[in-house]
């Protein structure tokens, strides 16, 4: 018979602000049950929660006014509030017109109200953002990109970038390239081998994911309604059910098949702990050069690639962009997006010189270098002559823990830095920031703007092992908005 009162948040530092918030909401009713996010739902950004869930927790249930609290089992409080059924469900004031970044306080409201319950919302004269305090006195970013985020918020703001986002939603993108299965092999390591001078190890899990352009049109269907997908899988081994599996339901495949030859695995052998890659195994055609029938792909291209505002080329140099589909990509593209990639497979021969035009280029240091020859000459000089050649609009080199270079011929170049030096695992990281800054690219979106959503992506992508789960837009906006506050 006693009322009920739910609050629910991150919590990630206590402050005077949310000392006020529960109080208030304590008022209105006999017990309040707070609710915080865990921390693998907190989507602001990879250097956030500063403070584990069990800290917060007991932080929260050291206050007077609150009488139990729960780490919540879904990222949002929506099934808790149908579980719980509490008479008032307690946000602040900045909610009032339901509006947040997720869309999670309409959906929360919705829940409240199909249980019986009410919203209410608080209001104080006095009001913090753990974002803002955390920022000011302990900031998760280095000093380098404080300095960027500064300068950028005099140009820019929150809203500019979501607008960016947001508008990929109606673009019609095509996503050509190898499709690549990426299998991860986690073993222990037992030492030599006592009759060869060998590496033996014991093998304990596997995991497989979608990887190559695979994992770059699920990144992309995070952001956009509808993504078209052109790819070659090999007839031996296709693994097309499990790729169909992993796909995103926004993901229209076309497969072209490939006779005498697997889908393309990469095998990844890896000392579980610490998480540390030993060697790789291809499996793959032979001499992957050798397509069989190209003239369907050829086809392909010249019927889907004109129907599409952007198309995003992920060319991991395995044989199936042959020259006849770079004339066809370089002429009926009415936006193409490039990333060639150097790996062991390709020897480096795989570099952006092999097409002759592209309105955006997003490639490592590395591999810009290697397309230039030159290991030591400035790199602006190099970015500057290659997108003159190519007679591209934008160009993004990155550069790992250093961040990216990015360039516009109107605007010239603006280094962004890096917003974490912590990754979990790199592989695929690339891909998604190339795919994500693609649909920027396409909007004409200003060079630092993209640099700044592409190192966003890059944080965020290095949080995970390999390709296991692509780039959503709510933690990528969860994370542009936290860098602000």
């Amino acid at each position: 018979g006693r009322r009920v009162v739910h609050c629910h948040g991150v919590f990630d530092l206590l402050h005077l602000g949310h000392i006020r918030h529960l109080e208030s909401a304590r008022r209105h009713g006999d017990i309040l049950v707070v609710t915080l996010t865990p921390d693998h739902w907190v989507n602001k950004g990879p250097h956030r929660p500063a403070f584990p869930h069990d800290y917060r927790a007991e932080a929260l249930a050291s206050l007077q006014c609150v009488d139990f609290v729960a780490l919540n089992r879904w990222p949002t409080a929506v099934e808790t509030i149908r579980l719980l059924r509490p008479d008032c469900f307690v946000k602040g004031g900045e909610f009032r017109d339901l509006q947040d970044v997720t869309g999670a306080v309409a959906l929360e409201e919705e829940a409240v109200r199909s249980v019986g319950g009410e919203i209410v919302f608080t209001e104080d004269d006095v009001v913090f953002s753990s974002s803002s305090l955390i920022n000011r006195y302990m900031p998760q970013v280095s000093r380098e990109a404080a300095e960027f985020l500064n300068r950028f918020a005099e140009r820019h703001d929150v809203a500019e970038l979501q607008r960016y986002l947001d508008g990929a939603r109606a673009l019609k993108v095509l996503v050509v390239g190898e499709a690549i299965v990426d299998e991860y092999h986690y073993c222990q390591t037992l030492g030599k081998s006592g009759k060869e001078p060998i590496l033996a190890v014991r093998h304990m899990t596997s995991e497989k994911f979608a990887g190559g352009n695979l994992a770059v049109a699920n990144h992309v269907a995070g952001f956009c309604d509808r993504v078209g997908l052109l790819t070659y899988l090999g007839l031996d081994n296709t693994q097309e059910e499990f790729i169909r599996g992993k796909l995103s339901p926004r993901i229209e495949p076309t497969f072209l098949y490939q006779s005498d030859a697997p889908t393309i695995v990469k095998e990844r052998f890896i000392e579980n702990y610490p998480f540390q890659k030993m060697f790789e195994v291809y499996q793959m055609k032979e001499n992957p050069d050798d397509l069989d029938t190209p003239e369907r792909f050829h086809a392909a291209l010249i019927d889907m690639v004109p129907r599409h505002d952007l198309v995003i080329v992920t060319d991991y140099g395995h044989g199936m962009i042959d020259d006849a589909a770079v004339d066809i990509l370089c002429d009926k593209a009415k936006y193409l997006a490039i990333n060639t990639q150097v790996n062991a497979a390709n020897l480096g021969f795989n570099t952006v010189s092999k097409y002759p035009r592209a309105d955006y280029v997003c490639v490592s240091e590395h591999e810009i270098r290697l397309e230039a020859r030159q290991r030591r000459q400035e790199l602006h000089d190099i970015v500057r002559r290659v997108a003159k050649r190519m007679g591209c609009q934008r160009m993004m080199v990155t550069r790992g823990q250093q961040g990216v270079l990015c360039y516009a011929p109107d605007e010239g170049f603006i280094t962004a830095p890096a917003l974490t030096g912590h990754f979990t695992d790199r592989v695929g990281a690339g891909d998604a920031v190339f795919g994500i800054t693609s649909l920027c690219g396409v909007q004409k979106a200003p060079a630092e703007v993209m640099g700044l959503i592409g190192n966003a992506v890059g944080a965020l992508a290095v949080t995970v092992v390999g390709n296991r789960s692509p780039v959503e837009r709510t933690p990528l906006l969860r994370t542009l908005l936290s860098l602000f506050k």
